[in-house]
Parts: structure tokens; C-alpha cells; sequence
């Protein structure tokens, strides 16, 4: 369930500005539900486990049985320490559960354990690139809270049934301050924090099962003007979809606006069969949950000790390394940034460069000719056909001349397509060695110079067209065998420069 934080009331000025749309800006904050990964749910032991039949996973505490009384879940605080640690956030000494209250029939004991005035995780920032840009979202808060049951309607009988499985099921809640000014940039934004909680290992990110459950707040105003009323579209459950629904309210919103009608603030809901949204009802204010503290809960309490042991347990950030990259490697930072989207895709890279691969090759054929291929057959890096070692091998027979690009991308292709398992043995059947002979090579081009004077002539009077011309007649003559590089050398030197 959402908190009432209004992400829409931070300082207005001073932020960047995007790209216009019909004249009005669009402004997007998020509210992120990830679930975490522990084994039982945040105030009992009952399990978490999807897909369980109905109510088979819910004891008395998540039934709100009378007597009944909540035990924190150790786990599930050390998760959102991680997570603060991963964002760079301020993990607070001291937090405050509070009852939200309201009337559900999902929702057992008529209000949800949230935090609402302290929460565990305050402030940090999740950076990524849109593109070759650089983009920051600053974050308000995470808060740890317990999930809601989940109410099924069977239309086709007339009747709704409610399924408790999820009540208890422990959640960061995760808010941005509204920061995103574009579709693009949103979806980027989830797709960074996404990477991240699952990179840190406290959410499966399974979004089909609800484990990364996404909340846009929508807005749009004139350039300079107040914010506008929001929108909040309810339980993104994919990135496809989070795009449609959001490029769909920002022309629902200024269709309204220019039609003269005020948006009115309410949670709405996508339809991935119709591409729309729609209003599911009127959007709530904090007061309207009457929030309190939680009386059978006490303070949590956070010693600096357990932060620096769990920070000392943390793996390798992607963004430190992807510093440790470019530093190393010399990649780019955007380079850098897209082989640690995952720690498998970065495992790769690192086995790659250990099995002999030059970085900046290895990066270019990983973000490129792989990563095409992977998103065609959709696939992760794992289950690649080409395994890190094989592309080392490939990328050693280019360095060392002993194979063009050209041949490289038909030597890969093999390998991918299971047509050959070694480089060298599908260089040798394909006959795609490079020649590399001097001489050879020099008896081509005197024929090739002896049959293009008008080229000769055309390349002396400046013109660079007519060198390239000369070497594609030597390569067409050379079958695509020879070196270019040497090509190019043993022209110029008999062009006299």
C-alpha cells in the first residue's frame, strides 16, 4: 500500500526541465513496493512462498486473530540497511512504526503497519543514463511495511473471494522526490532501482509475481507554473507497460487542460488491453489514514555497529564498479555502466579480460553484437551460446591479424548457431585467415594499380575517395583475405605517401 508522502510537494525550483510536450512539462515522482526476500513475512513466521493455494500461508498474527501480537523480522531490517547502503541514503538510528488505517476487505485488521513520520531509509539518489546522459532521481525515503491480501473477483460466478497469502509480506517502500520529466526518463529511473535491489540480493525484482510493484505520480503543467494535480497509476507490473501508461495519462492530462476541464487528483489504473488508464477512485491525503504509532510495536532501533556489519557483507556496487572499470580499463563511463546492468553480464566481461580479451574489444562486441543478439532471442547473458572465453579467443585471432572483422562477425555467427565450437577450427574450414603475406599481398596491388591509373591520378590530386576505392579493388582481388591495415600501408608507400 502507498504512503501519502506528497513527492509533489518538494522545492519546485532549480530542477532540470525536459522535453516539452504539447508545451507543458511533464513531471513523474515513483513509489516503489519491492518485496523482500525473506523466507517468512515481516511480523510472524508464516511463509512467502508464491504461488501457494488460497489462505495456506497466513497464521494468526496475519489474520489479526485477538491476542495476537507482531515480532519484527531481523532480515527484513537488514535489507533496507542494505539497500540505504546501495543508495546512499541516511539509515536512521531510530524508527517509528505507525497504524495507516482504512477499510478493506483484503486487509484483516482494518489498518496496514507502515512508518510513516521516521522512516528507516531517508534521502540518497539513484543515478543511470538515458543514453549518453546522465540522470539523477533523488529519493525522499524507503520504509519497511507489510503487504495487503489480495482480493480475487470471479465474474464469471458473481462472487469475490479474498486470499491472504501476501498479508505480511514484508515491503520497502521506496519514494522519489518528482524529479522524472519524461517517459523515458521514468522507466530508466525503474529499470536503475530495479538492477539494484536485485543486485544487492533483498528482492527477486520478479514483477509478473508482484515482487517489484511500481506507483507513477503524474502531473503536467505549463513551464513555470505550479505543479500541476497528479495522478498515481496503480501497480506497474512491467516496463512495456509502465511506458504505455504513462505516455497515456500525459495525453489524457493535456487533453483535459486544453479541453478546460481540472484534473481532479485520484489513483487510476492501466488497461494493457486498451492502452488507457482509468480512474479507480479518489486519491487519499495522510490525513485521511489517521496514522498513528504503532502501540504494540516498540522504537527500531539501528546500532552503527550492525550498519558497518552489513556494509562490510555488501557485495560490490554496480556504480563502484563501473568506476573501478573505467579506471582500470579505460572504458568509458557509459560503456562501463552498461556491463554492470547485471552481475552476470559483468561476470562475463571479467572472465573475458582474465581469459586474455582486450577491455575496450570485449566491451564493444559484450554491448553490442551479444547484447543485440541476446535481446532478439531474449535471453540473459547466461544462457549466451558463446561463452566468455570463446569471445576472448575471437578477439585474440582479430588482435593478432589472424582474421578481419569482417570474418570475426562470421566466425562469431558460427559459433552462435552452434555451426563450429572453436574459433580456430571454424577460421580453418570457413578459410577466413587473413592474407597476410608481404609479398603476396604486394602482387595484388600492382595489378590493381596497373589496371587504375585514373584512381592513381585522382588520389595524388588530394582526393581521399579514390585511396579507398584503390584498397576495396584490393580486397575484392584478395577475396576479403587481406590485411587492411597492411593494405593500406603497402599503398601509400607505393603512392609515394
Amino acid at each position: 500500500m502507498s504512503t501519502e508522502t506528497n513527492t509533489f510537494a518538494a522545492a519546485q525550483e532549480g530542477r532540470p526541465t525536459g522535453p516539452l510536450v504539447q508545451g507543458y512539462e511533464v513531471v513523474i515522482g515513483f513509489e516503489t513496493h519491492a518485496q523482500l526476500s525473506t523466507q517468512s513475512k515481516i511480523f510472524s513466521r508464516a511463509p512467502t512462498a508464491f504461488g501457494a493455494e488460497p489462505n495456506t500461508q497466513a497464521c494468526a498474527v496475519d489474520l489479526a486473530l485477538p491476542g495476537t501480537l507482531p515480532v519484527m523480522n531481523r532480515g527484513a531490517v537488514e535489507r533496507a540497511i542494505r539497500l540505504g547502503l546501495a543508495l546512499g541514503s541516511t539509515i536512521a538510528p531510530r524508527s517509528i512504526f505507525a497504524r495507516k488505517n482504512y477499510f478493506y476487505p483484503d486487509l484483516p485488521k482494518g489498518y496496514q503497519i507502515s512508518q510513516y513520520e521516521i522512516p528507516v531509509v531517508q534521502g540518497g539518489s539513484v543515478s543511470f543514463f538515458l543514453g549518453e546522459d546522465k540522470k539523477t532521481v533523488r529519493l525522499v525515503r524507503a520504509h519497511l511495511e507489510e503487504d495487503a491480501g489480495k482480493s480475487l473477483h470471479e465474474d464469471f460466478i458473481g462472487q469475490s473471494g479474498i486470499d491472504l497469502n501476501r498479508a505480511g509480506t514484508p515491503l520497502l517502500e521506496i519514494v522519489t522526490e518528482p524529479d522524472m520529466r519524461s517517459t523515458a526518463e521514468a522507466v530508466a529511473y525503474a529499470r536503475e532501482l530495479h538492477k539494484i535491489v536485485t543486485w544487492i540480493g533483498i528482492c527477486d525484482g520478479n514483477m509478473q509475481e508482484g515482487s517489484f510493484r511500481c506507483d507513477a505520480n503524474v502531473s503536467v503543467r505549463k513551464p513555470g507554473e505550479p505543479l500541476g494535480t497528479r495522478r498515481e497509476i496503480k501497480n506497474l507490473n512491467s516496463f512495456k507497460f509502465m511506458q504505455q501508461a504513462i505516455d497515456f495519462e500525459i495525453r489524457w492530462q493535456i487533453d483535459e487542460l486544453e479541453e478546460g476541464r481540472a484534473i481532479q487528483q485520484a489513483t487510476v489504473l492501466f488497461d494493457p488491453d486498451t492502452g488507457e488508464t482509468r480512474a479507480m477512485r479518489t486519491k487519499e491525503d495522510a490525513a485521511d489514514y489517521r496514522y498513528f504509532p504503532d502501540p504494540d510495536l516498540p522504537p527500531l532501533a539501528i546500532a552503527a555497529e550492525w550498519i558497518e556489519r552489513v556494509r562490510a557483507e555488501m557485495p560490490e556496487l554496480p556504480r563502484a564498479m563501473a568506476e573501478r572499470y573505467v579506471q582500470q580499463h579505460g572504458l568509458s563511463e557509459y560503456d562501463a555502466t552498461q556491463l554492470t546492468q547485471s552481475p552476470a553480464l559483468a561476470r562475463y566481461f571479467d572472465d573475458a579480460v582474465s581469459a586474455g580479451a582486450a577491455p575496450k574489444l570485449a566491451s564493444n562486441w559484450i554491448t553490442g553484437e551479444i547484447a543485440r543478439r541476446l535481446n532478439l532471442q531474449d535471453i540473459g547473458i547466461a544462457d549466451a551460446p558463446v561463452g566468455a572465453v570463446q569471445l576472448a579467443k575471437l578477439i585474440a585471432r582479430i588482435s593478432d591479424g589472424t582474421i578481419s572483422n569482417n570474418a570475426a562477425r562470421q566466425v562469431f555467427d558460427a559459433l552462435w548457431t552452434g555451426e563450429g565450437q572453436d574459433v580456430d577450427s571454424v577460421i580453418e574450414a570457413k578459410g577466413l585467415k587473413q592474407m597476410n603475406d608481404t609479398g603476396a599481398l604486394e602482387k595484388i596491388i600492382d595489378g590493381v594499380l596497373a589496371t587504375n591509373q585514373k584512381n592513381i591520378d585522382e588520389y595524388r590530386a588530394g582526393k581521399d575517395k579514390a585511396f579507398n576505392a584503390l584498397v576495396g579493388q584490393v580486397m575484392k582481388a584478395s577475396q576479403g583475405k587481406a590485411n587492411p591495415a597492411q593494405v593500406n600501408a603497402l599503398l601509400k608507400a607505393k603512392l609515394g605517401g
